[in-house]
C-alpha cells in the first residue's frame, strides 16, 4: 500500500510539475507572441483616470488583447498594471502583449507636430488645435481671457492674443488645452527677453503696445527686410498724432473674414479700425514671430509715413501724402492690367 501511494503521489506530483510547465511555456509564447497579425495599426486613447479594468476592456474591444486573463497576469507580473500612462497610443495586432504594456507603461503617445504659423490670430489657432482635437473650443477661448490664468502665465494683456508664439510644436492628446497653451506661451518667454521689454518701456510703449505694434507690423508683411521700414511708418505715424490705417485692424474682429479687404471693412466702427480710432488698438491682433518682434523694437531711421502694395507682397514707401498717391495710383493701375 504504501509504495503504491508513493507512485500515486509521485505520478500527481509529475503530472503538476509538466501542466505548470505546460502552463509556463504558454504564457511565455502568449507574452512573446503577435497578438493578432490581422489586426491593423489602430489609435487606442486611454483617458486620464482610467483604472487597470478599464484599460483592459478598451484593448480587448479594439483587438489588442487575445487573451484576457494572461493579460492581466501578465501586466500585474510585469508590475505594470498601476503605471500605464493615459494618451493617445498607435497599437498595432503585430505586437506582441509585453511590447504593447511597455509601451503604455512608458507613456510612448502618438505625437503630433503642430506647426504654428507667424501672424495666425486667436480663433485661427484654435481652430487647428480643435481639428486635430488637442483642444476643446470652449475650454481654450474661456482660458483665453481669464484674467487668473493670464497673470500665472505673467501676461498682462486681457487675452492670450499675442503670446502664442509661431513655432513648431509637439503635442498628444493626454496634454490639457491648458498644458497646450502653457507650452506655446513659455516659448514665447524664451524669446521675449526682459531686454526686448525694457526696450519697449524705453520707446515709452506697455507690454499691450509692444505686442500690438508687432502683430500690425506681421499682418501687413512677410519679408523680413521691410518690417523695420513698416515698424517706421508707425512709429512716425504715432508720434505725429496720425491715424494707423493699417488695413488688417479693421478686420480683425471679423470672426468670419477670410478674403479680401475692401473699402467697406476699412469704415467700420470698431474698437480695432485704426482707419476710425488714433493710436494702436486695444490689443493685439495676431500672433507675431521675433522678425515682428524686433521690428517693433527697433524701426528703421527713416521718415516714411505712407506705404502700398506693389502687387508682389512687398510694398513701396514715401515721405509725402503726393508721393503716396502717386504709387497707390501707378500700383493700382498696374494691379487692373
Amino acid at each position: 500500500m504504501g509504495k503504491n501511494t508513493n507512485r500515486r503521489h509521485t505520478a500527481l506530483l509529475a503530472m503538476l510539475i509538466l501542466s505548470l510547465a505546460l502552463l509556463i511555456i504558454t504564457f511565455i509564447n502568449y507574452s512573446l507572441s503577435p497578438v493578432d497579425r490581422g489586426v491593423k495599426t489602430k489609435l487606442v486613447d486611454i483617458p486620464k483616470g482610467t483604472g487597470f479594468l478599464d484599460i483592459v476592456d478598451i484593448l480587448q474591444k479594439e483587438g489588442m488583447i487575445s487573451n484576457r486573463p494572461y493579460f492581466s497576469v501578465l501586466a500585474v507580473t510585469m508590475g505594470s498594471s498601476r503605471h500605464i500612462k493615459a494618451g493617445e497610443y498607435e497599437l498595432a495586432g503585430s505586437m506582441n502583449p509585453v511590447e504593447i504594456i511597455n509601451k503604455l507603461v512608458r507613456g510612448d503617445t502618438k505625437v503630433y507636430h503642430v506647426t504654428i504659423r507667424e501672424d495666425l490670430n486667436l480663433r485661427e489657432i484654435a481652430a487647428i488645435l480643435m481639428e486635430l482635437k488637442l483642444a476643446k473650443s470652449e475650454t481654450f477661448f474661456r482660458l483665453s481671457s481669464d484674467h487668473e490664468f493670464l497673470k500665472s502665465l505673467g501676461i498682462e494683456g486681457k487675452t492670450l492674443e499675442g503670446y502664442l508664439y509661431p513655432d513648431t510644436y509637439e503635442f498628444d492628446r493626454s496634454m490639457t488645452t491648458k498644458e497646450i497653451i502653457g507650452i506655446m506661451v513659455n516659448q514665447f518667454w524664451r524669446k521675449v527677453t526682459p531686454e526686448m521689454l525694457k526696450r519697449a518701456k524705453q520707446l515709452g510703449m506697455t507690454q499691450t503696445e509692444f505686442l500690438t505694434l508687432a502683430s500690425m507690423i506681421g499682418k501687413e508683411s512677410g519679408f523680413k527686410d521691410e518690417k523695420t521700414l513698416i515698424s517706421a511708418v508707425f512709429h512716425n505715424r504715432l508720434k505725429r498724432g496720425m491715424r494707423l490705417q493699417s488695413d488688417p485692424t479693421a478686420v480683425y474682429d471679423i470672426a468670419d473674414f477670410g478674403g479680401l479687404i475692401r473699402k467697406s471693412h476699412l469704415k467700420r466702427t470698431s474698437p480695432h479700425n485704426t482707419y476710425y480710432i488714433k493710436g494702436l488698438p486695444p490689443g493685439p491682433i495676431a500672433n507675431p514671430g521675433i522678425d515682428s518682434l524686433q521690428a517693433a523694437l527697433y524701426p528703421a531711421d527713416v521718415n516714411y509715413l505712407y506705404f502700398v502694395s506693389n502687387n508682389n507682397g512687398s510694398h513701396y514707401f514715401s515721405s509725402t501724402l503726393a508721393e503716396h498717391n502717386q504709387a497707390v495710383l501707378r500700383y493700382q493701375i498696374a494691379k487692373k492690367k
